[in-house]
């Protein structure tokens, strides 16, 4: 391994700030990432306030701190604080700016291979409903979603494209910007699920030429779980009111009419998590801090490192897509299956997970993918610790028959 990230970052220092390294080796990044002191001083501390003084009572004291989140999302993904909603997960972001989209028979919403399934059953229930059709991109040469192919089927009728950036079931990175580009050109809405590229890697809105993205907190960008956003193009939230309403999205202005909120808080309500709420803007704040291209640069170091490792043993299967990919290696074992894999590990002191084929539908069928072990590193591991993972597993294919 080259020494270029770690003479950027401190990683020393970085481990200090994250209790959890002295516990486990952590390699479940893609599903929730350690926290970092900062975060979990900021949700303690905002906790034991209100318990001092009440709930209502702190969220006035730190009114500003807590309305700064806005201002922190924006400045990570190049938005404005006005396009920004802070929601309790992904999930509810994603849904948020999903159905807010009106859809009629004959519309059809463009989607990836490697789509979660969470947003594939929605396209199905809408398609139920309206009678929208749900068509998948074919892939390129390398497994990530093909742009000529997608400009090749755009029509009159095509409603939304929708695109997870990086699947959930490994380190394919499809081409966002690309997509980005052709649905700019043709004026169709895309929707961007960047779950798990926010935190690892720099992101601008306006380069990706989305209109909507969505993001969670736990993930690499270290938040406490039950945290997300939405961010909405301004010239889209301005013609876009959510499906649901309540009194902090809308005003009543008379006995029978309300008034939106003019930004993109609208989608929000009125009550929230707040001490959450504190942890997510320490954690974009800790982010920023660190820098998303050293950020970048130190988690594919690792996962390179790890990857062409694993690569070596055999009996050991990579099952990773794409030409550009991120820090997801997804694995399986000749001979062992995912989950006993995972509980080895775990009895090793080693955190990674598994991700069903019920987890990407279309992909794992196409695949014909079995349960894979994902292992996620992240700027905060050491290099021991990637020789320690892959001894690991070595040792687990090398006692596979016995």
């Amino acid at each position: 391994m080259t020494d270029t990230a770690e003479t950027v970052l401190n990683i020393d220092a970085l481990r200090a700030d994250t209790p959890g390294v002295a516990h486990r080796a952590h390699f479940n990044n893609a599903g929730a990432a350690l926290i970092a002191k900062p975060v979990l001083a900021a949700v303690q501390n905002y906790l034991v306030r209100e318990s001092e003084i009440g709930g209502y009572e702190a969220a006035a004291e730190h009114y500003d701190e807590l309305n700064a989140v806005y201002g922190s999302v924006a400045r990570l993904i190049g938005a404005r604080p006005d396009e920004i909603s802070i929601a309790e997960n992904a999930t509810i972001a994603w849904q948020r700016a999903f159905y807010a989209m009106q859809f009629r028979s004959g519309d059809r919403i463009l989607t990836a291979n490697a789509e979660f399934a969470a947003n594939y059953i929605a396209f199905l229930q809408v398609a139920e409903r309206t009678g929208a059709s749900i068509e998948v991109v074919p892939n390129d040469e390398a497994g990530a979603l093909d742009p000529s192919a997608l400009e090749a089927m755009l029509d009159e009728r095509v409603r939304l494209i929708a695109v997870t950036w990086i699947p959930t079931n490994g380190g394919l990175v499809n081409p966002a910007e690309e997509v980005g580009r052709i649905a700019r050109k043709y004026g169709i809405p895309f929707l961007l699920d960047a779950c798990q590229a926010v935190g690892q890697m720099p992101i601008d809105v306006e380069a990706l030429n989305c209109d909507m993205l969505t993001a969670t907190g736990r993930k690499y960008l270290r938040a406490p779980r039950g945290t997300g956003f939405l961010y909405i193009r301004k010239a889209v939230l301005d013609r876009t009111e959510p499906a649901m309403l309540d009194l902090f999205g809308a005003t009543m202005t008379g006995p029978s009419t309300y008034r939106l909120r003019p930004d993109a808080r609208r989608f929000e309500t009125w009550e929230t998590n707040y001490s959450t709420r504190m942890g997510l803007n320490a954690a974009v704040e800790y982010a920023l801090a660190v820098g998303l291209q050293a950020i970048e640069g130190r988690c594919a170091e690792l996962t390179n490192t790890l990857r062409s490792e694993l690569a070596e043993i055999q009996g050991i299967r990579l099952h990773d897509l794409g030409r550009r990919r991120a820090a997801i290696l997804s694995l399986t074992v000749d001979g062992v299956e995912a989950a006993e894999v995972m509980r080895r590990l775990t009895a090793m002191g080693i955190n990674v997970s598994v991700s069903p084929p019920t987890s990407t539908p279309i992909d794992a069928a196409a695949r014909q993918l079995p349960p894979v072990v994902r292992v996620s590193p992240h700027y905060y591991n050491s290099n021991d610790e990637i020789e320690r993972v892959a001894s690991a597993i070595r040792t687990i294919a090398k006692a596979r028959g016995s």
